[in-house]
């Protein structure tokens, strides 16, 4: 076949063939790529336009140089291993770096109870704090209307209808029919029906929490409702001075000046205002860790029962672990199987509701402890504090060492019996060969897995908070510390978390003081390990 021949009996492609076969090229991989890469840069624009609202410059900046590293990194076809690890780094930044950060920046800040704003915030709210009724306030007909998510007044005032938000005082909207009824309807608003009022509680509560000022000066005074039919005049008894920094208290005279140190409104006899705000406080949070008594001397003790009950219960673990791993690897027992299956439930049972069972077995009055092993004496095992710590002791014991077991039963059974055989041949005994050879052995493959067992139990927050809640608790310490408590619980109580006042700033420094305590610890006990591979190799 001649050279014309072929090209005569070639197919000739269609008009935009090489487009159309480009196109099928990309497949479906390219499709869902985009698909995903769309829905990725939707998020991250509604993160960028969340922080520009909330002037959150140190996030907009972070998301907008992710979001456009994001789509170099997909939509290019070099960067190929950054394509795997970027989902990763991203998760890792944000919860890992930013939350180490973040907990770093608040322990530098007074963030807590009475300081959980900006200066115009603690201002409002002591405003709003001092707030009370005029006497000569007359009793407004009031309709509650609403605009969409906003919610205002609608007043009768002597037949003239005045409407106002919390943010847009109340202006005039024209004269009313009726001078004594409540507005009946509002242009531009719809009103709220009297039913739909009594009937909501979630509604009821924004309606009494809602304040209308009466003018732009706020000094003046706004609008508040208790029922949601009648409003008075409030004014609050203190008045903001910005230019001067001062809060006056009109009814004392009393005059509270603005102290940028410690984030208080201060009087001239030391009395501050309830409510501050932000500010940041330096090394304070760490040097009253150590120097306030309320907290250095509950928080010594704390320190050293954790440590203790770290120790001890990685130690206590392991040899009761290693004990019967040794006796259930003998081929000698019997139904061994079977007897292993069974020391696994007590690692297979939440620790939880493991730690709140023996909580109800110890109770000094009716627990089964006392009438089944101690013939019903009345032993109090969470009121004392030494009975205390050995109760949680004990009960962590029971938790944990089916772990140490099968972690101990694995390595046994791993573990080179030439090596053994040859020790029994030239004479080595039972304890002998276990000290020289078995016990060595194990620790190269254990020591990592003590260390982080260390770590965990240093802060083991499930076994003290659901077995002894930190009691029995100390006297004359602050955020009712107690003598089982560990540093973990110790911080989860000073966060206020669960109540009472909160101390952000205090409870994110002791964070970080454990962070560091248990990275040097860490780091060292791995620097040790290395000499035990010295023996294996």
């Amino acid at each position: 076949m001649t050279a014309e021949s072929t090209r005569r009996t070639r197919p000739t492609l269609p008009a935009g063939g090489s487009h159309a076969r480009n196109w099928r090229g990309l497949g479906g991989g390219f499709l869902l790529k985009l698909a995903l890469m769309a829905l990725v840069n939707a998020l991250g624009v509604s993160v960028v336009l969340s922080a520009i609202a909330a002037e959150s410059w140190i996030i907009l900046a972070v998301s907008v140089v992710l979001l456009v590293a994001a789509d170099v990194i997909y939509f290019t076809r070099r960067a190929l291993p950054l394509k795997y690890l970027f989902p990763g780094l991203v998760f890792l930044l944000a919860f890992q770096v930013f939350t180490l950060g973040y907990t770093g920046y608040v322990a530098f800040t007074n963030y807590g109870t009475g300081h959980a704003g900006s200066q115009q915030q603690a201002v409002d709210a002591a405003l709003i704090q001092a707030e009370r009724r005029l006497d000569d306030s007359p009793s407004y007909p009031l309709a509650v209307v609403q605009r969409g998510d906003e919610l205002g007044f609608a007043i009768n005032d002597d037949g003239r209808l005045r409407v106002g938000t919390a943010e847009q005082p109340l202006r005039d909207a024209g004269a009313l029919p009726d001078s004594s009824s409540a507005p009946a309807s509002v242009p531009g608003w719809d009103v709220v029906p009297r039913a739909l009022l009594l009937g909501d509680a979630e509604l009821q509560e924004q309606v009494a929490s809602l304040r209308v000022p009466i003018s732009a000066d706020a000094n003046d005074g706004s609008l508040r409702t208790r029922e949601g039919s009648t409003a008075a005049v409030y004014r609050s008894s203190l008045v903001w001075d910005e230019q001067a920094q001062t809060i006056t208290d009109v009814d004392s005279g009393v005059v509270y000046t603005a102290d940028p140190s410690t984030g208080n409104f201060v009087a001239a006899d030391g009395s501050t205002l309830p409510t501050g705000w932000i500010v940041t406080v330096g090394f304070d949070n760490f040097l009253r860790a150590f120097t306030d008594q309320r907290y250095s001397v509950p928080l010594l003790q704390v320190t050293g029962w954790t440590f203790a009950f770290a120790a001890l219960t990685v130690f206590t673990s392991f040899a009761l672990g290693l004990f019967l791993a040794i006796v259930f690897n003998d081929e000698r027992v019997r139904a061994r199987r079977v007897l292993r299956t069974l020391f696994l439930f007590p690692y297979a049972f939440p620790a939880f509701m493991s730690a709140l069972l023996w909580r109800g077995m110890l109770n000094s009055e009716f627990g089964i402890v006392n009438d089944l092993f101690f013939f019903g004496a009345d032993i109090n095992w969470l009121g004392d504090p030494w009975l205390a710590r050995l109760a949680v002791i004990w009960v962590n014991l029971w938790l944990s060492f089916p772990y140490w077991f099968l972690v101990c039963l694995g390595a046994l059974q791993s573990l080179p019996g030439e090596t053994l055989e040859a020790a029994t041949i030239d004479g080595a005994g039972p304890w002998r060969r276990f000290r020289s050879i078995t016990l060595p052995l194990l620790l190269v493959s254990t020591a990592p897995l003590a260390i982080a067992s260390f770590a965990f139990n240093f802060n083991n927050f499930t076994i003290i908070y659901m077995l002894t809640s930190g009691g029995p608790y100390f006297t004359g310490g602050a955020a009712q510390l107690g003598a089982t408590d560990l540093l973990i619980s110790a911080i989860y109580k000073i966060s206020g978390v669960a109540g009472g006042t909160a101390d952000y700033g205090l409870a994110s420094a002791l964070s970080i003081i454990v962070f560091l305590v248990i990275g040097a610890i860490s780091a060292l006990a791995f620097r040790q390990t290395r000499k035990l591979e010295e023996i294996q190799s």
